[in-house]
């Protein structure tokens, strides 16, 4: 989409030659003029023709206002009534549309980036890779946020572990067949084998745990459908077939990881109503060894009661009984000094007396 031609400062005769770089130098200003508009935010003639002139456009304020007039017709901008007239982006203005990126939003695909990239079918990154590449240009450009990624971190809650390699072509094979619920043929090396399988499989969707990304999948041959964990980096290679991948009736992924997919479920638990979801639990520490649950709740009923005379805190909450709360409250030690339903403090003591 060309911008307008700009003939506000052209006082040469009809027959006057105009200068070579006129086009271009109209261009360059035009484009830094769409740069300081806003959606949501008025910007005034005065305060915009102020900008290009510290941007070293040395113009007119009617050239400003000749040029957003122009650039109107072409792009999604508006003005307003007020006086002096204000301009933006307007709210419906596609986001191709927008050259520019703000702060906020440049922060927010850095973040995605760095921490969710990983996770996104390749098809989805591609698009994607010219806005990582515009927020990393736009926070290095700031002067108040060029060294953000030197001040921004997210460390896990756990031991960091370094993810293992997975085949890029046999990543970008399994989330196509997601993506478009198509079947798989791959070769799979399971963890107590030497040499790899060949499997027929529907994926079903991916789940990260750690720094591990899991398929969930079910054998194409297997009548009851059971709903199996394949892990990425055990792939070597996937082969995207024609034939629609059959999902199992009435699946949601939520259910089926709070029901204790993906080993989060104890043994303990497996013959519990519902396999522990939604239990109300006790736990009574030592002291304020609980405080940090106080701004971390473990869930929304939570309640607190602290007991000065016999130096103990009692958290009450519902919750899930799984695996990773077992072992969570393990890591609480002699702090936490009773627990509650008696199969949860089982499973807690039990476990830690077989270490």
């Amino acid at each position: 989409m060309s911008l307008s031609k700009d003939t506000s400062n052209d006082k040469s005769g009809p027959t006057e030659a105009k200068p070579a770089n006129n086009s271009t130098a109209t261009t360059a200003r035009q484009w830094e003029l769409l740069n300081l508009l806003e959606r949501g935010s008025w910007r005034g003639t005065h305060h915009l023709h102020e900008q290009l002139r510290l941007a070293n456009f040395d113009v007119s304020l009617r050239t400003v206002q000749r040029d957003l007039n122009a650039l109107s017709k072409r792009f999604p901008i508006e003005k307003n009534n007020a006086n002096p007239q204000g301009w933006r982006w307007k709210e419906d203005a596609p986001v191709q549309s927008l050259p520019h990126m703000n702060l906020s939003q440049a922060v927010a695909f850095n973040m995605v980036e760095a921490n969710l990239a990983q996770l996104l079918p390749p098809a989805i990154l591609d698009e994607l890779f010219p806005w990582f590449d515009l927020a990393r240009r736009q926070l290095k450009d700031s002067k108040i946020t060029h060294n953000w990624l030197d001040r921004v971190r997210i460390e896990p809650a756990t031991q960091p572990l370094i993810a293992p390699e997975i085949c890029r072509e046999s990543k970008d094979s399994i989330y196509q067949a997601i993506f478009y619920e198509r079947q798989i043929s791959a070769h799979y090396t399971r963890r107590d084998k030497d040499t790899a399988g060949e499997y027929h499989l529907n994926p079903i969707a991916i789940v990260q745990r750690g720094v591990v990304i899991y398929l969930l999948a079910t054998k194409v041959d297997d009548p009851d459908e059971v709903i199996r964990t394949f892990a990425l980096h055990r792939f070597t290679e996937v082969k995207v077939e024609d034939t629609q991948a059959v999902i199992p009736a009435n699946f949601d992924l939520t259910t089926y990881l709070d029901s204790g997919g993906m080993g989060f479920a104890h043994y303990l638990f497996r013959e519990l109503p519902n396999h522990g979801k939604n239990t109300q639990i006790k736990l009574v520490f030592n002291g304020k060894a609980g405080t940090s649950l106080t701004e971390s709740r473990l869930s929304e009923d939570q309640r607190v009661v602290d007991d000065e005379q016999s130096n103990t805190q009692t958290i009450t909450a519902t919750v899930n009984l799984t695996s990773q709360l077992v072992w969570w409250l393990r890591g609480f030690g002699k702090r936490l000094i009773a627990i509650e339903p008696e199969i949860l403090a089982q499973a807690v003591y039990q476990d830690e007396a077989a270490q």
